[in-house]
Order: structure tokens, then C-alpha cells, then sequence
């Protein structure tokens, strides 16, 4: 598609346990993007709503119908996008789309999810329902695949166990200075480490909480984000792909397939190679999972990816930042908002705009994973002219 997409507002709402519900949520987000866009609500002729399970968390449903009206943006055209726990990073997809094919001028997206009203073994049965009707009747579910890949991986790489807790240190020290995570603190080693085992090797630091919240991008031509603004991001590049919905049927468990065809994707269309990369944003579900995209977006080889955290490489002052953000670790994971509230963070650090996270970025990347790499979106952002 010849149309340049440019990304002209983004905004992210405070995300950890709120007491408002999912409208409230899409509402608080919407408007912020609205303003920070400066575009009045009736001209967004598209309304993407990025959330997984209204239905599921709080029999709540027609929400971008809902949001149009609360957002005051009828008559536009209105739809949900629910890819798990990718849900996000599919709504960018949509949200590029729509733009890219002339369909719409101007598409606000907006990710949310209400869950911590949930206990525990609610959320998690509801996100286990991702899984395979073979998988989920034995009661399989994310937490358990992310704990035998991460001994397969250990064990296949001669990995050390604390290469993993160093991911979780990292992304903890980097959410203290993002305002909006739902872990504002510094976690050590030991701690990571010490803390009950939830699915052996893994503890429970490696795993990111249960979350509310919402986030939300504003997609127009580049030609039309002129008229707004003289600093805006460009959608460079955007791949999806799909990996076998039966974890066990992959040649490899440590490998995500989806990862490494939709970075091939993104970066064909961008033009731009692994080595181009400034900044990324990984889908840090389990410290594991930062492992396995690492090497999927080969900023690693196989088996490697421990090695590169080892050497501090991917620290907010190494040669490749990872999860400035804090990740889904620190900041936080509600489902339909992650993806976008990567695309937020890799919008804020090309435009320089990050404040004590900033690093020296001109391109960045977002990695936003479903289920356990069933389905995957990858998304590259740079700072327009």
C-alpha cells in the first residue's frame, strides 16, 4: 500500500487495579488521545477497540459501539478486535490498515481490559480458554507451557537460572520511572529468585499481574498528520502471523514461530534489518518469553539470548534497550491494552518524549504476543520527517 501511516496522539492510563469498569477505562484513554492529537472527536471516521474478554471478565459487550458514543465520535465506523492476548498489537494492524487502504482518514484505537476484579484462578481460567480444547481439558495453561519451555530452554542452552531473574530485575529498575506501571519499584536478584515457584523453573517474579487498563493511538495519513503536528511517528513496518494452536505439534518449543515470521514481515516492509533497531518493547508475559523473541527478531542468535542480558546489552543504556517500559512485567498486562501501550511507548521514545526512560532512538519495534506464540504481531515505528 502506498499510503504513509503516521501516528500523531497516544495516550496510556494509569494501569494496576482500578475501580472503574472496561467503558470507563476506553473512555479515560480515548479522550486523553483525543487531545493529545488536537482532533475534534467527530472527525474519526474510524474507531478500533483492541479488548479480549468484556464478555468473559464483566459481561460486558457492544464496548466500541459504547466508546463512540462516550467519546462523542459518531458516526464513525466501530469495531472490536480481539486476537487474545495480541489483542493490541492486532488493533495496530487494523488501525494501520484502515489508513493504509484509504478507507478511513483518521482511526483512533484504544486497548483496554478490566480483570482484577477477577480472583486469580478466574483470570487465568479465562485466558487459559486460548488454548487448544485438547490442551485445556488436561489443564493446561500459559503459566505450565511457560514453565517447561523455560527448562527445555535452561536445559538445551546450559542456560544459568538467574540469567532469567535478570530480566525481571531489569524490567522492574526500568518501570520505577514510567509513571503509569502498576509496579513502581526495584526488585533484586535474590528476591527474583526466592519468591514461590509457580511453574518450576519459574517463580512468581517471572510473571506478569493481572491488570486494568487502557491506552490509546491515533492513525492518519501522513499527508493529513502534516496539518496537525510537525512531530509524528510513521508506521514503518507491520507483520502478523500465526503458529500452530497445539503448543506440542511445533518442531521446537523454543522457537515462536509467529515471532520470527511477522519480524520478517515488518522488516521487509520497513526496510529496516534487526541490526536498525534502537528500542523494542517485548511481550514479557514470562521473563522467558523475552528470551524466545529476542531470537525470533534475531537481536540474538539461538540459544543466545541469556547471553546478551548477561552482558547488560539490553539495559536502557546498552546497545539495544528492551521494555523501557517496564515491560508487562512492571507495568503491568491487561490484555487488550498491552499491545497499544507498547505502540505508546515505542511512539513517546522516537519522538523523544520518554522523559527519564528516554534513550537515544530514532526506530523502534513492538512485539505483542498471543496465547503462547499462537498468534503474533510485530510492529515498527519510527520518527517522522
Amino acid at each position: 500500500m502506498s499510503t504513509n501511516v503516521a501516528v500523531i496522539g497516544a495516550s496510556m492510563t494509569q494501569f494496576g487495579q482500578r475501580e472503574a469498569w472496561i467503558q470507563g477505562l476506553l473512555a479515560e484513554a480515548g479522550a486523553v488521545c483525543l487531545d493529545d492529537a488536537g482532533v475534534a472527536p467527530d472527525a474519526v471516521e474510524h474507531l478500533y477497540v483492541s479488548n479480549m474478554a468484556s464478555g468473559e471478565f464483566e459481561g460486558q459487550t457492544g464496548v466500541p459501539n459504547a466508546l463512540a458514543h462516550d467519546l462523542d465520535c459518531l458516526p464513525a465506523y466501530t469495531q472490536r478486535v480481539d486476537q487474545t492476548s495480541s489483542s493490541g498489537g492486532a488493533g495496530m494492524y487494523a488501525a494501520w490498515q484502515s489508513v493504509a487502504s484509504g478507507a478511513s482518514e483518521m482511526t483512533l484505537l484504544v486497548g483496554g481490559e478490566k480483570m482484577t476484579h477477577r480472583s486469580t484462578g478466574e483470570a487465568t481460567d479465562v485466558i487459559a480458554s486460548l488454548t487448544h480444547p485438547v490442551e485445556y481439558k488436561h489443564g493446561v495453561t500459559l503459566p505450565s507451557f511457560a514453565g517447561l519451555t523455560a527448562r527445555r530452554y535452561l536445559d538445551r542452552y546450559d542456560a544459568p537460572r538467574e540469567s532469567l531473574g535478570k530480566v525481571a530485575v531489569k524490567n522492574h529498575r526500568n518501570g520505577v520511572d514510567n509513571p503509569h506501571a502498576q509496579f513502581q519499584k526495584e526488585v533484586d536478584l535474590e528476591t527474583v529468585l526466592e519468591s514461590p515457584i509457580v511453574a518450576d523453573p519459574l517463580r512468581l517474579y517471572d510473571f506478569c499481574p493481572i491488570t486494568d487498563g487502557s491506552a490509546a493511538l491515533m492513525f492518519c495519513p501522513e499527508s493529513v498528520a502534516k496539518e496537525y503536528t510537525d512531530e509524528y511517528a510513521l508506521v514503518s513496518g507491520v507483520g502478523g502471523a500465526t503458529d500452530t494452536h497445539v503448543v506440542h505439534e511445533r518442531a521446537e518449543p523454543t522457537v515462536m514461530g509467529g515471532v520470527v515470521e511477522s519480524g520478517k514481515e515488518a522488516y521487509e516492509m520497513s526496510g529496516y534489518g534487526p541490526e536498525d533497531i534502537d528500542v523494542a518493547e517485548l511481550h514479557d508475559m514470562f521473563t522467558i518469553l523475552e528470551f524466545l523473541q529476542m531470537e525470533g527478531l534475531e537481536f540474538a542468535e539461538q540459544g543466545a539470548a541469556w547471553e546478551t542480558v548477561e552482558d547488560g546489552k539490553t539495559e536502557r543504556d546498552g546497545e539495544l534497550p528492551i521494555n523501557t517500559s517496564g515491560g508487562l512485567k512492571s507495568k503491568g498486562h491487561p490484555l487488550g491494552a498491552s499491545g497499544v501501550a507498547q505502540g505508546y511507548e515505542i511512539y513517546k521514545q522516537v519522538l523523544g518524549e520518554a522523559g527519564p526512560r528516554q534513550v537515544d532512538a530514532d526506530v523502534g519495534l513492538a512485539c505483542n504476543v498471543g496465547g503462547f506464540g499462537n498468534c503474533v504481531i510485530t510492529t515498527i515505528l519510527e520518527a517522522g520527517a
